[in-house]
C-alpha cells in the first residue's frame, strides 16, 4: 500500500523532513511506527517507547492498533499542550 506520511514539530526537525510517501506492507498503525523506528539513529531515538508521540490517520487520532487503508495520510507528531 502506498502511504502519505507526514511529520510535525520537533519530529520533523529531528527527521529533517515534513514528509514522505511510502510504499508500505504492514496492516496498522504500529507496524508503521516499527518500521520508521527500525531505520535506526534519530527514527529509532524519537518513536522508541516511552517517547510521547500521537498518529492520526485521514486527519482522525487513532489507536497504534488502526488498521491503515491504502492512500491514507498518516501524520506523527508530538502531543500539544497549551496554556
Amino acid at each position: 500500500m502506498t502511504l502519505r506520511v507526514l511529520y510535525f514539530a520537533r519530529l520533523r526537525e529531528r527527521f529533517g523532513a515534513a514528509g514522505e510517501t511510502l510504499d508500505f506492507a504492514g496492516a496498522t498503525a504500529a507496524d508503521l511506527v516499527a518500521h520508521l523506528r527500525a531505520r535506526g539513529g534519530v527514527w529509532a531515538e524519537e518513536l522508541g517507547a516511552g517517547r510521547a508521540f500521537r498518529v492520526a490517520v485521514n486527519q482522525s487520532i487513532v489507536a497504534l492498533d488502526t488498521a491503515l487503508p491504502d492512500n491514507a495520510e498518516v501524520a506523527i507528531f508530538p502531543p500539544v499542550t497549551g496554556g
